[in-house]
């Protein structure tokens, strides 16, 4: 009687572990309020396709992989300074406002040349200027690369907005949360729920020339990984329950 015992008890317990592991990885594709969720696990392994989304790679591939503890994941490749993005397409948001979130981690980050700069989130559309909420730069002044906002292409020039404060971390998952606010085309971000007040910019306060900083109309956004400077290196890093809602996601 007790063996019985024992054994049915081993069984409930496993049974109430498999719900909330699972649940626990993408909860927030299943939310009303989400305009797009890619969590990975119904895309088959090898070369990345999807009908939810598109590529946009030069000298880099994207591929699904099982991680260490099973789940699928992104895999981002890229040679010397190429791209490999998942492109969210025909995107769109009440009032050209929304929330972001993805898991991510880096393999490595350039160290030469000096200032080289990467993006790894990037959002386009009707209108002049790249917004790219994350991306990053290596500072040789302080010998440190640095994540920071950014945009290219309109009034405002080609400019990464990073701070000492957010120093690029290596080879760790990391929970990135962000948001796009045109009330004052302002960017905000979250580090493993941790604001990052430090990085925020918006119509009068970014890097750029001294114009207002000017959202598009969105209608595009980009998960990956570009390098803009010439480069020797390969780099590669992963990402999994990419997330667009109209509220805070969460990690």
């Amino acid at each position: 009687m007790r063996k019985a015992l024992s054994v049915l008890l081993a069984l409930q317990l496993a049974v109430a572990v498999v719900p909330s592991a699972t649940a626990a990885h993408s909860p927030s594709c299943a939310r009303p309020n989400t305009l797009f969720c890619e969590d990975f696990q119904s895309v088959p392994l090898g070369g990345a396709t999807s009908l939810k989304w598109g590529v946009d790679t030069s000298h880099g591939t994207l591929t699904v992989e099982k991680a260490p503890r099973g789940q699928r994941v992104l895999r981002v490749h890229t040679e010397r300074n190429g791209r490999a993005f998942l492109r969210v397409e025909d995107f769109s948001a009440p009032g050209n406002s929304f929330y972001g979130r993805v898991r991510l981690k880096t393999d490595a980050f350039p160290r030469k040349p000096d200032w080289a700069h990467y993006t790894l989130i990037e959002a386009t559309g009707q209108g002049p200027e790249i917004v790219r909420p994350l991306g990053g730069q290596y500072a040789p002044n302080v010998d440190g690369v640095f994540w920071g906002v950014g945009a290219d292409g309109g009034p405002t020039g080609d400019w990464t907005n990073w701070r000492e404060s957010a120093p690029s971390r290596e080879d760790v998952w990391q929970c990135v949360e962000w948001r796009m606010d045109a009330t004052d085309n302002r960017v905000e971000l979250w580090f493993d729920g941790v604001p990052q007040p430090d990085l925020t910019v918006s119509t009068r306060n970014h890097g750029g020339n001294q114009v207002d900083f000017v959202f598009p109309q969105f209608n595009t956004v980009k998960f990956g990984w570009q390098l803009y400077q010439p480069n020797d290196g390969a780099y590669d890093l992963w990402m999994d329950d990419i997330a667009l809602a109209t509220t805070r996601i969460g990690c």
